[in-house]
């Protein structure tokens, strides 16, 4: 099983943040969330491991 990666593997992780902001920008809280829903859907299907899914999961859940 490939583990989930915590440490930034971002060139730029200030653009990244920047760019989530921006994406929110000027959406009302129904449409922030979808498109959350709809990113999160993307970027879990480019990673394609479960596992590393289920590790991500457990450790979001954790920090709320």
């Amino acid at each position: 099983m490939i583990d989930l990666i915590t440490t930034s593997q971002l060139a730029d992780p200030d653009a990244a943040y920047n760019m989530l902001v921006d994406a929110h920008r000027d959406l009302d809280d129904t449409q922030s969330a979808d498109l959350n829903a709809r990113l999160v859907l993307l970027l879990a299907n480019h990673v394609g491991e479960l596992g590393v899914l289920e590790q991500a999961i457990a450790l979001a859940k954790k920090e709320l």
